[in-house]
């Protein structure tokens, strides 16, 4: 079973005076199938959280475990392509490429192994049918609506099965109805498929959908207060 243990994790930036500091010996650990939301005020750290969880930042000190394996004692290359294997990545802003229509786009993790596959190509496929987008299939970002390209950005997160999915205020240019579409579909989705989900949201509705809610305040990870 998939397995994500952060332990100890600080990160802090230097300054002229103290250093700011981050994060400070927070834990979190996370098995295949579970997900969480992490909520907190802007400034408190969440979006460096999941840089960190996503190797696209390295940790002051600690140590992140993924599946008992250490992601940041690879070489540059090797965690590339650990990164692209393992982690789907979901940001508010879409990064959907302009030029590339929305089947395209799904398919851009994947080239990073060489041309699409056959099984690339049929999974592709299958994840804009299961985000409701196949009759859009050929349209370029511009030819979107908000919703549209964030369901977008959801089934490219997902083309290279992903053990850990982490999304940024995933919902967060969305109207209501758009949003609630949004969160249903990850779940669906993530649970269909036992993935670790990781969302950070302002979003008290969108968190409430999550099975655990967490709070970052003050470097660390807590309960949330219900």
């Amino acid at each position: 079973m998939t397995t994500l243990v952060a332990t100890n994790l600080s990160k802090q930036y230097p300054t002229r005076g103290e250093p700011l500091r981050i994060l400070h010996d927070l834990d979190l650990e996370l098995s295949a199938g579970e997900n969480v939301a992490i909520v907190g005020p802007s400034g408190s750290g969440k979006s460096t959280l999941l840089h960190i969880l996503g190797t696209l930042d390295t940790p002051s000190s600690g140590s992140i475990l993924f599946d008992g394996e250490n992601p940041f004692t690879m070489d540059e290359q090797t965690l590339a392509d650990f990164r692209n294997k393992n982690i789907g990545f979901i940001f508010q802003e879409h990064h959907l490429l302009p030029q590339l229509s929305v089947f395209e786009n799904v398919l851009v993790p994947t080239l990073a192994s060489g041309k699409p596959t056959a099984a690339d190509i049929e999974r592709a496929e299958d994840l804009i049918e299961r985000v409701g987008l196949t009759d859009r299939s050929h349209h370029r970002p511009a030819e979107l609506s908000g919703g549209e390209r964030e369901r977008v950005a959801v089934a490219r997160a997902l083309i290279n099965k992903p053990l850990l999915l982490l999304a940024d205020e995933p919902t967060g240019n969305l109207d209501h109805e758009n949003a609630q579409q949004i969160g249903e579909l990850l779940l669906d989705i993530q649970r269909q498929e036992q993935m670790i989900l990781v969302v950070v949201t302002h979003s008290q509705e969108l968190s409430q959908k999550l099975d655990q809610q967490l709070e970052l305040s003050a470097g660390q990870l807590t309960p949330l207060a219900k």
